[in-house]
């Protein structure tokens, strides 16, 4: 599931500047010229260290948004 995020200063939903810092394995593939392919890349781990509101550029009043619930659920 994807995050989604609110800046409560000036409204906006849907532009933000996400710092993270990602853990990833890769396979590298390597031509015989040198050139480097990465294939099959897979993220280990992800933690997110700043969100910044495009909008206003402030990080001090963007909040996480809670999943909407769906139909039929309590």
């Amino acid at each position: 599931m994807t995050r989604r995020y609110r800046c409560t200063n000036c409204g906006n939903v849907t532009r933000f500047d996400v710092t993270s810092v990602v853990r990833s394995r890769c396979y590298y593939h390597y031509a015989l010229d040198g050139e480097l392919t990465i294939e099959d890349v897979e993220e280990l781990s992800r933690v997110i260290e700043e969100v910044s509101c495009r909008w206003c550029g402030t990080s001090r009043f963007v909040e996480v948004l809670e999943p909407a619930r769906e139909r039929g659920q309590e």
